[in-house]
């Protein structure tokens, strides 16, 4: 790895290496990574033909580590709520470097179910989210429509989430780019096909699901569709929170944007097309008209599918490759690339900067899907080269587990 501080940047600036950093791929993970490098005064480029182009394109972009706290996800969770933590500082942060709106609001969150059965299970996933300790307040109908009036009446209840933010992934990624070439970050366009085409000191492969390809990573492909919609006449949507609910046992969100645009998604497929169907198009629409009827009204816009890179866990790959120290997966981050944007990115480059790995970055190895693989950091979290002991095992946490 390299180490931090001017000495240690002037020597490695000697060697023979082209770069010090090579980032494969540009959505906001690899951009994010890139900045912080490059703002450390090391030499980056960023290999991707067409940045941006990926998953976050499709994204809703919910900062939402409360309302997507599930059951058997507690140091998930925990990495959600630690990004979570640092997105306003770091999206003023970002804008100053960039120049770049992003879109960023703190309404937050309402979560609804529409019917007694959705209101059940609604409830059910609440309590465990409060038993965490996390900040979700019940909410009465009328309480509800008293923060969104624009709500149907047949809305059971719900609760608020008022920490769960949004930011727009679409302003994101311009900004992040803006901001990693001002530092001195170098975009190639060329797509790698094989890490040994990489010609750095360190590799940060943060390709989503092209992961799998280029490391063995059980990097998967999970379908999300999602529908664009636009208030009528240029106006704001008639709603401020996003809402995500229960609607007839279809879960959907609503995502307003100030500009007039509503993001309404979004299927789950275990499938690798990105085909637009329109059963997919009609249950969205469905139940996002069911919890507010007044979209039945709106410009339908776009429909759009993007692939999220899943993994066997649900829980992002950060970390040195078992056995290839020079190489850091950043990567699987699922439903979660955009609010583990700002963690992922100071993880890695402190990482490749320092040579030691944060513990939080230890639930979250390569090296837990290899059977007997080894850990790439041994017990005091330093890097460890080939050879080094397994200490690592897969998140095994189940809802009767302590959380921490």
């Amino acid at each position: 790895m390299l180490t931090g501080g001017p000495s240690s940047t002037e020597s490695v600036n000697k060697g023979p290496f082209l770069a010090d950093v090579a980032v494969v791929g540009a959505g906001p993970i690899g951009l994010a990574i890139a900045w912080r490098c490059a703002a450390r005064g090391l030499r980056v480029v960023v290999h991707d033909p067409a940045p941006g182009s990926g998953a976050s394109a499709v994204a809703a972009g919910m900062l939402s580590p409360v309302a997507e706290a599930y059951f058997g996800e507690r140091q998930l969770t925990g990495l959600l709520l630690a990004s979570a933590a640092r997105w306003p500082a770091f999206a003023d942060e970002l804008t100053e470097a960039s120049g770049v709106e992003l879109g960023y609001r703190t309404e937050g969150t309402l979560l609804v179910g529409l019917t007694a059965d959705d209101l059940a299970e609604a409830r059910r996933l609440w309590a465990y989210q409060q038993g965490l300790g996390l900040p979700v307040t019940p909410l009465r109908p009328t309480e509800l429509r008293d923060r969104e009036p624009a709500l149907a009446p047949r809305v059971r209840g719900g609760a608020l989430a008022s920490t769960d933010h949004q930011v727009d992934p679409r302003l994101l990624v311009p900004a992040l780019r803006t901001a990693a070439q001002r530092a001195g970050a170098v975009l190639a366009p060329q797509a790698v096909r094989s890490l040994s085409d990489v010609d750095a000191r360190v590799t940060v492969v943060a390709a989503g699901c092209g992961a799998a390809a280029l490391t063995g990573l059980p990097v998967r492909p999970v379908k999300g569709q999602i529908l664009r919609l636009r208030a009528p006449g240029g106006a704001a949507p008639g709603f401020r929170h996003v809402i995500r609910g229960y609607a007839d046992g279809e879960q959907v969100y609503l995502v307003p944007r100030a500009d007039g645009e509503v993001v309404l998604g979004a299927t789950v497929e275990e499938r690798s097309d990105t085909t637009v169907t329109a059963g997919a198009v009609l249950r969205l629409l469905r139940a996002g008209v069911d919890l507010l009827p007044e979209l039945a009204e709106y410009d339908l816009v776009e429909t759009v599918a993007g692939l999220r890179p899943g993994t066997p866990d649900n829980a992002p790959i950060l970390g040195p490759l078992p056995a290839r120290p020079d190489v850091l997966a950043a990567t699987g981050h699922h439903r979660h690339g955009i609010v583990l944007t700002p963690i992922t990115a100071d993880l890695i480059a402190d990482l490749v900067t320092t040579g030691v790995a944060d513990p939080l970055l230890t639930p979250f190895h390569p090296g837990r899907f290899a059977a007997a693989g080894p850990d790439p950091t041994n017990a005091a979290g330093r890097l460890a080269g080939p050879g080094a002991a397994d200490v690592g095992a897969p998140d095994r946490t189940t809802e009767e587990d302590l959380w921490s």
